[in-house]
């Protein structure tokens, strides 16, 4: 049903395939506070049943950018660097109700036209969350070190969220894409708000549009 699927879209870690396309746009970046961009990130996930008890899942952040004056002067259009994580989930949720993936973060420069660090970089990846019929809370966290390349990376992502099932597939969320560069001793703390419907198309195929 159109609810059951909301709550799984909700599980970052759900046995559950799916094909997320994220739209974002920022301005006022750059050193002279006059470049603006536009971020498509493309983020399969994929469950495999590994044994009766396990399952391991592929989540994939491929972004596609196109930005302006971002460097002064110059506009950019290509591939960013794409973030692949796995994660080893247990089946069945804890005793206590508790969610759970661990597993290795790998980011792969694929990035085209300087929208890319030119590094690869590796670390760990860790998911927790729980979930009633109603509602969701969890957090998603990775800690990225460069392995090699031009550019040296030790940066740490964490994103708590929260989401509300209004019934009939309908869903408010809350959450933070925080990071921090440990060189720099620089956060990044966007605060996201969405409401999303899980509505069917051509009368089968079911889908979530999200604001």
């Amino acid at each position: 049903s159109e609810a059951d699927i909301a709550k799984k879209l909700n599980n970052p870690i759900a046995d559950l395939v799916s094909v997320p396309l994220q739209l974002n746009y920022a301005k006022d970046l750059g050193p002279t506070k006059d470049g603006e961009s536009y971020v498509l990130n493309i983020q399969p996930v994929i469950p495999v049943s590994i044994s009766e008890e396990w399952n391991l899942i592929s989540r994939t952040i491929m972004p596609v950018i196109q930005q302006s004056d971002v460097i002064p002067g110059e506009s950019q259009f290509g591939l960013g660097d794409t973030t692949q994580s796995v994660f080893f989930s247990p089946k069945n949720p804890t005793q206590s109700g508790l969610i759970w993936g661990v597993g290795p973060a790998l980011l792969i420069p694929t990035g085209t036209d300087d929208l890319g660090a030119e590094t690869w970089a590796l670390g760990p990846t860790f998911v927790v969350l729980k979930q009633s019929k109603s509602w969701t809370v969890g957090a998603l966290a990775n800690q990225l070190w460069d392995t090699g390349g031009e550019n040296e990376i030790n940066s740490l992502f964490v994103q708590p969220f929260v989401s509300r099932a209004l019934g009939k597939g309908r869903t408010v969320s809350l959450n933070t894409e925080t990071s921090y560069n440990w060189d720099n001793r620089e956060w990044n703390i966007p605060i996201n708000l969405s409401y999303s419907k899980v509505s069917k198309l051509g009368g089968k195929q079911l889908v979530s549009n999200a604001f």
